[in-house]
């Protein structure tokens, strides 16, 4: 009786082993392609062929090891897999390439006391997606004047994603906007794939609200929304300094960007939760950043007294940023009506 049961469990065993083996193979030919393709040295054909050839060897092992049950191919390819990931992890990043304008530098700070310096906060006065006149600018801001922070959602590819902003405001009526983004060089284009695979490094923006939203609501006609977050005032100012302490990482150390495990919503909710303690829960709608407001909402993250509907009409300001335009209030002008904003002070 147990021989033949034990024989069951043996086959089940080895048909699991190599099911598993098999999706591996398959798994670890379409990576090492794509990762080829992207990164190998040297000009399109030839990270093609590296590509190709990497596919067309996983492929032979593949039917080796299924049709002739080769042990030369069950220890082969593992070494194959090593090889591959020892260059993967062998790519740097690099702060020196040739870098579209936009995020030509990545925002540095110094902090004296209450005040923050920033050098290199972007102000560019755009009137096309490619004709803009550039400005890098220093500013310096006073934490103890920090009064406000809100969360800006520009939708660009359907409800599920948006590109996510933290706006910081002052009693004084200044605001500056921190973005977490892709740093393309001037003959790339965002690509989410490419985000995969290391083919951005990744830059903290720092600029005025009449740039970095009004490039979003007036140039590229995107949908945006603001949103007034329910931070206390320490906090606030632990999130800004996180802000300025990861951007003097990234000067200093650079990384890539990753299209799901460094993004502009994970980077800013990693912050936010080491500042709470880890309170906060994962959720799929960090990643399908479209949703976030409905997490927030869900976490209390908002001012409170408002419906999700209204958060979201009320914050819808691409209207009213194209009507303020390029104005000296534009901040003000495109918080008129936001849910939980009281009238702002005048610059």
């Amino acid at each position: 009786m147990s021989d033949p049961t034990q024989t069951r469990r043996f086959r089940f065993f080895i048909i699991t082993v190599r099911v598993i083996s098999t999706l591996a193979i398959l798994g670890f030919t379409a990576w090492g392609a794509m990762a080829l393709f992207y990164q190998a040295p040297g000009p399109a054909p030839v990270k093609i062929l590296c590509a190709a050839l990497w596919a067309i060897l996983s492929l032979t092992a593949l039917y080796a090891y299924l049709r002739w049950r080769s042990r030369v191919v069950t220890l082969l390819y593992p070494f194959m897999i090593a090889a591959l990931l020892f260059w993967w992890n062998a790519i740097p990043a690099s702060n020196n390439r040739d870098w579209a304008d936009e995020v030509a530098h990545i925002v540095a700070g110094v902090v004296n006391g209450p005040e923050v310096t920033l050098a290199n906060v972007r102000n560019f006065d755009w009137r096309s997606p490619t004709d803009y006149t550039v400005r890098w600018e220093n500013r310096t801001y006073d934490l103890d004047k920090l009064a406000s922070v809100d969360l800006l959602l520009s939708y660009w590819a359907g409800p599920a994603i948006a590109h996510t902003l933290v706006s910081f405001g002052f009693d004084d009526g200044q605001f500056v906007t921190f973005s977490v983004e892709i740093r393309k060089e001037k003959t790339e284009s965002f690509s989410e794939i490419g985000g995969f695979f290391k083919q951005f490094e990744m830059s903290v923006i720092a600029a005025d609200e009449r740039d970095i939203v009004r490039v979003r609501t007036n140039i590229r006609k995107e949908n945006v929304h603001l949103y007034r977050l329910a931070i206390p005032k320490p906090a606030m100012r632990s999130l800004f300094l996180s802000y300025v302490d990861t951007a003097n990482g990234l000067n200093e150390t650079p990384q890539y960007y990753n299209t799901i495990t460094a993004n502009c919503t994970t980077i800013v909710f990693a912050m936010i939760n080491q500042i709470v303690s880890g309170a906060l829960p994962l959720d799929y709608r960090l990643i399908l950043s479209g949703y976030l407001p409905s997490y927030i909402i869900d976490v209390k993250g908002f001012t409170p007294g408002f419906t999700l509907e209204q958060l979201e009409n009320g914050g819808a300001i691409s209207a009213r940023a194209q009507a303020a335009d390029n104005s000296s209030d534009f901040s003000q002008k495109i918080r008129e009506g936001v849910p939980g904003i009281t009238p702002l002070p005048q610059p």
